[in-house]
């Protein structure tokens, strides 16, 4: 299966920010321009997280979806404040190809159920925010990373699957921004856990960060600070890794 480059656009105040252990955020720039960018450097997905949405108690911005749909050809995953089966209907029909989950499946896991019985599996994609709680223990936090649900992730995975999640969005809260390497033991255990397509997400740093965490099992990666400060160029990344002998699509 072909390994996916995926950059992610942090959204608050319709502007995309970036942080560290979700914290301490700091602005990076326009939305739209980043995604046209993102679009022509060959990135193989985009993903756009409004992150205070679900914080808020608020529904995602649809406007910047529809502006941001307008600009790319890849496919479009949109998350953030998405609570209902209508809440994803209108996300897909402003120009989303997929929905990313997280705390309202935490809340509510019939919507993940449901969402892929009306949509299609391929279009709900169910993300967990991960934190180390012990050796080899990890729980699910929701809410911005704000509150521990003191559920066990790799519980919570299997169980994402069998209710209809067509992928997982595996976020490390401990390495999220902080540039020194995905959350390799984390990344392996949940790839081997489910059958669905892992991406993981948080840490990347270098490009051998990439290929690390893609050879643990992810079927795709996800990135962020990297791609926005220019640290890593996604034309340069896939031609690293195809040298290093991991299918990629080519730009």
């Amino acid at each position: 299966m072909t390994k996916r480059i995926i950059p992610c656009l942090d959204i608050q105040g319709g502007r995309v920010v970036k942080g560290a252990k979700f914290k301490d955020l700091v602005d990076v720039s326009d939305p739209v321009q980043l995604a046209r960018s993102y679009n022509q450097q060959g990135a193989d997905e985009l993903v756009m997280y409004d992150i205070s949405a679900s914080s808020e108690g608020r529904g995602i911005a649809l406007q910047l979806v529809r502006e941001i749909a307008a600009e790319v050809t890849i496919p479009f995953i949109v998350g953030g404040g998405i609570r209902s089966l209508q809440d994803i209907q209108s996300v897909l029909e402003a120009g989303a190809d997929k929905v990313s989950i997280t705390s309202a499946a935490v809340q509510n896991p019939s919507l993940i159920e449901e969402g892929a019985k009306e949509f299609g599996s391929s279009c709900i994609i169910a993300a967990i925010d991960a934190k180390e709680v012990g050796a080899g223990r990890w729980n699910v936090f929701i809410h911005g990373g704000r509150i521990d649900t003191g559920r066990d992730v790799l519980e919570w995975a299997r169980e994402l699957e069998g209710l209809g999640a067509g992928e997982l969005v595996l976020n490390s809260i401990d390495t999220d921004g902080v540039r020194e390497g995905y959350n390799i033991p984390l990344n392996e255990s949940v790839a081997a856990a489910v059958k669905i397509p892992v991406i993981a997400s948080g840490g990347a740093g270098t490009m051998e960060h990439f290929y690390d965490v893609l050879m643990a099992g992810a079927n795709g990666a996800l990135a962020a600070s990297v791609f926005h400060f220019g640290v890593i160029g996604i034309r340069e990344l896939k031609e690293y890794l195809e040298g290093r002998g991991v299918p990629v699509r080519r730009v």
